[in-house]
């Protein structure tokens, strides 16, 4: 690569073009899959620039304005609970001294905030968030989250248990002074009055007011709290109407009780407070049982390494330890700590939790190696390249920008709120007012516009979402299937691209061998001689040795028992019978041996003509064809010949036509791969498939799916490490089960059971809990229509508006409980 092109970067992608030659139209790629994405998405908005496009996606964080000595911290808050409370948080951090930047999102409940160690410590910052009434921690501290659930589990058995409390004695004593009971006597009624008009009544009133203003304290913070936020930001939410009803009621009895006005309401508080805070409660908890249905974020993130002194001595090391030009030792089994050069050894490196390309490559000295790849069979020395960084490491901080940096979207309610909120206020006080005007007592005039908030109070319309959301993650559940975003039943609507990856969500990403043409004794010398090796097409072939039938539908052969487990196997843990297996190499492009008395190479064409063996025209031909279709062709053969082939590959997965011809017509379909063309080439021949990208990075996916949702709703499906940027960039992100943590992190939602006809699920459960969120809320603004105007008219109390309330709220509740799936 000549000076000139050291510092340039990938068109699509932004990579480094180190190396790459491949350009078109004056612009340089950093592989074939980007140059072909470009291709067909560079010009999909003639005003849509390519920086533009970048730009969008990134973080709103400018990170250029970032010192260079800044760190960035991530803390988890709890208490975040709309768009208000981003801004908030925001606004306060950057305030902050020692803090560059800051980025909230309430969807993620986290805060990224760019700051100077020496200035402020993460300590600081996490005092400084909690002092707003949040509670922030490390995202990694596990005690603090048990912390900060056992908080709100408590925070909520106080307002039942004290609550219950309260209402019993409205139940027993004043609902049956005020309206009569049937089930009393007159002697009993009579006594309850005289009770309630003597001089006990007041310490009785200050009892009930006691443990009303524990429940609005305790189990109402987040609300007040909410409300707060609102003031201060200027954005009027849901939380702010039902605190100013539940406040209003307080602060209403508390007055009457000091000057023995004739009714207490506070009932209305403890109803408002215990039944919102219930509600949401159950939300929280049907997702974390979710959540932790999974594994953590960093399953395959390394955090030490083997380094190598001059004098060849061995010492384990921490990441941040290691320096450029340092060596590494890094053998069978292990993860590449960083970013390197191979300086010693031979390997073959799995790369696909970083590119996606399904099979090992093949490093020797000279060759460079990207951190967090596995090195499948043999051992090199790396040295540390100049950021001393991995590509795993980029991914998942890419990740991260992508999900943490990204503000939520606000539910809808909230959004109805910046109308609904200011409109019932304006009410109440116009009603307040113009009953004195035409000479209503002040005590009545008071009533009537308590009555007015206390009836419009949005406990139903509050509800509407988060418990229609609520089931919706709970019948997920039931089909396993775990939605961490809750927002997802609000943005997928009609979804106008779905975009799938390759290798391990349409495959299923293990290499097993699906067709073999050789006779039986060859497979089996041939699978004696793999078990010797690490590699994964040598395994593949090692499982199915000696299996009596041939797939030729391109199913997998069934592994044999003599070779799996077999009690005589060598005491090397290989697994074969090693007593027939006299001789082993291993080569750059296979293995060969003496199996038998026999002399076997299992490999590529180029080991065959290395070694001066005959292979035929026929057979070549036979493999180039194999190649074409995505498969892996091995040559097997002996004694100086090539007689037979051995074709691996991974699996499609059952049923994966169907699940895309189940998805509308009017829905583009992508598949999306790092494999080169030729191994996705079944797919460009598939009905419902409209494009196919092959050889694409995993910072060209993310790229890609920028470039698609510039023509609507992008939903992209994947699994592994390598997707998960793109995940996180879609409209909406879907992970397989069988896939990384990473990957199932970066998504909305994840499918446990690993079922790819799951995918047509969670477009149903979405669409009907879109339906039950609209249902809820038109029935809540229906109650709301009737009901106001009978407090506006002095028809309606405090009292019966707080039934009224009530059942409107019990109305949803039950609406939701039903299975959405029935709608």
């Amino acid at each position: 690569m000549t000076a000139d092109h050291a510092d340039e970067q990938c068109t699509l992608c932004a990579l480094p073009v180190d190396g790459s030659d491949v350009t078109a139209d004056g612009n340089r790629f950093c592989c074939v899959g980007c140059r072909d994405v470009y291709d067909v998405l560079g010009d999909i908005e003639a005003d849509v620039d390519v920086d533009d496009v970048r730009r969008a996606r990134e973080n709103d964080v400018d990170d250029s304005n970032i010192p260079s000595d800044h760190e960035t911290t991530y803390l988890e808050v709890d208490g975040m609970y709309c768009a208000s409370c981003e801004a908030f948080i925001e606004s306060v951090a950057t305030e902050t001294d020692g803090v560059s930047a800051a980025s909230a999102s309430y969807v993620t409940e986290t805060a990224r905030i760019d700051h100077d160690p020496d200035a402020v410590s993460q300590a600081d910052l996490e005092e400084t968030i909690s002092q707003l009434g949040y509670s922030a921690y490390d995202r990694d501290d596990a005690f603090s989250r048990r912390q900060a659930d056992n908080w709100e589990m408590a925070r909520i058995a106080v307002g039942v248990l004290m609550g219950m409390m309260v209402m019993l004695q409205y139940v027993v004593i004043i609902y049956p002074t005020y309206f009569g009971a049937w089930f009393y006597d007159e002697r009993t009624l009579e006594f309850f009055e005289a009770t309630l008009a003597s001089e006990l009544a007041t310490p009785f009133y200050l009892m009930i007011g006691a443990l009303t203003t524990i429940i609005l304290a305790v189990t109402g913070k987040p609300i007040l709290q909410g409300a707060y936020v609102g003031i201060k930001t200027r954005s009027p939410n849901m939380d702010l109407l039902v605190a100013i009803a539940a406040v209003s009621a307080w602060v209403y009895s508390t007055l009457s009780i000091a000057v023995d006005g004739p009714h207490i309401y506070y009932d209305v508080t403890v109803a408002i407070i215990v039944i919102v805070s219930v509600g949401g409660y159950y939300e929280s908890s049907l997702k974390r049982e979710a959540t932790e249905r999974l594994s953590d974020l960093t399953s395959v993130q390394v955090d030490s390494a083997r380094r190598l002194s001059e004098g060849g001595d061995q010492e384990d090391v921490s990441l941040e330890e290691l320096a450029a030009g340092d060596r590494v030792l890094v053998r069978t089994g292990e993860r590449i700590p960083v970013d390197g050069t191979v300086v010693d050894g031979e390997a073959a490196v799995d790369e696909a939790v970083i590119t996606g390309e399904s099979l090992p490559v093949t490093k020797d000295a000279g060759d460079v190696v990207v951190g967090g790849s596995m090195v499948a069979d043999g051992a090199v020395t790396v040295r540390v390249g100049e950021d001393a960084t991995s590509s795993l490491d980029r991914i998942t901080e890419l990740v991260w920008d992508l999900q943490s940096g990204t503000h939520g979207i606000q539910k809808l309610a909230d959004k109805l709120a910046t109308i609904f909120v200011p409109v019932v206020l304006v009410l109440a006080v116009v009603v307040t007012a113009l009953n004195l005007v035409l000479g209503t007592s002040i005590d009545d005039a008071l009533l009537i516009g308590l009555t007015v908030l206390i009836v419009s109070c949005p406990c139903a319309l509050g509800l509407a979402t988060p418990l229609a959301v609520a089931a919706g993650i709970r019948d997920a559940l039931e089909q396993s299937i775990v939605v961490f975003d809750d927002t997802v039943f609000e943005r997928i609507r009609n979804a106008d691209t779905v975009v799938f990856d390759k290798t391990g969500t349409l495959t299923t990403g293990d290499m097993t061998v699906l067709e073999t043409d050789c006779d039986d004794e060859l497979l089996e010398q041939a699978a004696v001689l793999e078990g010797r090796s690490a590699h994964p097409v040598g395994e593949a072939i090692a499982a199915v040795g000696g299996a009596e039938q041939t797939a030729t539908d391109g199913g997998a052969v069934e592994p044999s028992a003599a070779h799996v487990g077999d009690d005589e196997s060598d005491s090397d843990g290989d697994g074969l019978e090693d007593d027939r297996l006299e001789a082993f190499e291993s080569h750059r492009h296979g293995v060969s041996g003496v199996v038998d008395g026999e002399e076997i190479v299992v490999g590529h064409p180029d080991l065959f003509r290395s070694r001066g063996w005959e292979i035929s025209e026929g057979l070549e031909a036979k493999i180039d064809g194999h190649r074409e279709t995505g498969r892996v062709p091995v040559a097997v053969g002996r004694n100086g010949r090539a007689t037979g082939v051995i074709v691996v590959g991974d699996e499609l997965r059952e049923g994966w036509g169907e699940t895309l011809s189940a998805i509308p017509d009017d829905t583009d379909i992508v598949v999306l791969t790092g494999d080169d063309a030729s191994a996705a080439q079944r797919f460009r021949e598939h009905a419902a498939i409209d494009q196919v990208f092959a050889g694409v990075p995993p910072e060209g996916k993310a790229e890609t799916v920028d470039r698609l949702k510039q023509t609507g709703q992008t939903v992209m499906v994947g699994d592994g490490t390598n997707d998960a940027p793109a995940l996180a960039a879609a409209d909406l992100g879907i992970s397989l089960g069988g896939g990384t943590a990473m990957a199932a992190d970066a998504a909305d939602v994840a499918l446990v059971d690993d079922d790819l006809s799951s995918v047509e699920t969670v477009f149903e459960l979405a669409r009907a809990t879109d339906r039950r969120v609209k249902g809820n809320i038109g029935w809540a603004f229906c109650y709301n229509a009737i009901a106001i105007p009978l407090a506006v008219t002095g028809l309606l109390n405090p009292l019966l508006a707080a039934i009224a309330m009530g059942l409107s709220s019990l109305l949803v509740v039950t609406n939701s409980s039903r299975s959405l799936l029935e709608d």
